[in-house]
């Protein structure tokens, strides 16, 4: 589950940037999340689950929805706008630290040595791919500052899903957290100008894989871990995403892969797997 995750959102980063070539940033994310949410609820009716929310979920369903869905999704479209995908993904992808951090009062995970170790060797893959890839200048700083916001308010939902999640139907819970996360973007996108005749035959399928399984499926199996697994290492688990989106850019973008790159890669694989055993 966690692997199905970590990839989705991985391979999204350079497709999303891909996007933004032909569509302004809050109308792609809004046709993404919307045509997310769709699919979401046709999965749910087709296994027969019930669409309506439960009495008494509403409130934790919009909470779950503004963290996980509309704030994270504004604050990585901006860093993604800023910032070049393999840098933003690397930025977004410290939550590890807040949910480490979090889970700790909130959940009472003590933080053993094994995960402190695993959260050491990932992140440290991390720096060693964000310290020559981000330039100090003042049109990047922006987009690294939403990065951090992005990786902060994802942690936060997910401490507080682990602690207690949605008594209602997990693909019914997913259609509906895109839907409501949508709204506040769907808002700002109509400040924008939209060319919806400019978009070409792989922009829709650029537009369809992140509907289908960043937006969709990957939520799904990222909920689905959190049930198996402490948060702490389920958000040290994601870690592989960064990678996947780096090699990602590199492949599908044409971005800077170098021997920095692999040596980042096998730290963060390694602090995946000792986080797994821990």
């Amino acid at each position: 589950m966690l692997a199905i995750t970590a990839c989705s959102w991985g391979f999204n980063w350079p497709v999303s940037k891909f996007l933004l070539s032909e569509l302004p940033p809050f109308a792609m994310r809004t046709l993404c999340c919307g045509a997310g949410a769709a699919f979401a609820f046709a999965v749910a009716r087709a296994r027969g689950e019930v669409l309506w929310p439960p009495r008494g979920q509403w409130r934790r369903l919009v909470l779950f929805a503004t963290l996980n869905y509309g704030a994270f999704t504004i604050l990585t479209t901006l860093a993604l706008y800023w910032l070049p995908a393999s840098e933003a993904v690397i930025v977004t992808y410290t939550l590890p630290i807040w949910a480490g951090v979090l889970a700790w009062p909130m959940l009472g995970e003590q933080p053993t040595l094994g995960r402190v170790a695993a959260m050491v060797l990932g992140l440290g893959g991390v720096a060693l791919l964000v310290a020559a890839g981000i330039s100090a200048s003042w049109t990047q700083i922006p987009g690294v500052l939403c990065g951090f916001a992005a990786a902060w308010v994802f942690a936060l939902g997910t401490v507080i899903a682990k602690r207690a999640p949605l008594a209602m139907p997990p693909v019914t819970g997913v259609g509906w957290q895109a839907l409501i996360g949508t709204v506040p973007v769907a808002l700002l996108a109509l400040t924008e100008h939209t060319r919806w005749g400019a978009i070409t035959p792989l922009g829709w399928g650029a537009v369809a894989y992140v509907a289908i399984l960043p937006m969709s499926l990957a939520y799904l199996t990222w909920f689905r871990a959190l049930r198996l697994l402490p948060a702490g290492t389920a958000a040290t688990g994601v870690l592989m995403a960064p990678v996947v989106g780096v090699f990602a850019s590199a492949a599908l973008l044409g971005e800077p892969l170098g021997l920095r790159q692999l040596a980042a890669l096998a730290m963060t694989l390694c602090g995946v797997a000792l986080a797994a055993r821990s």
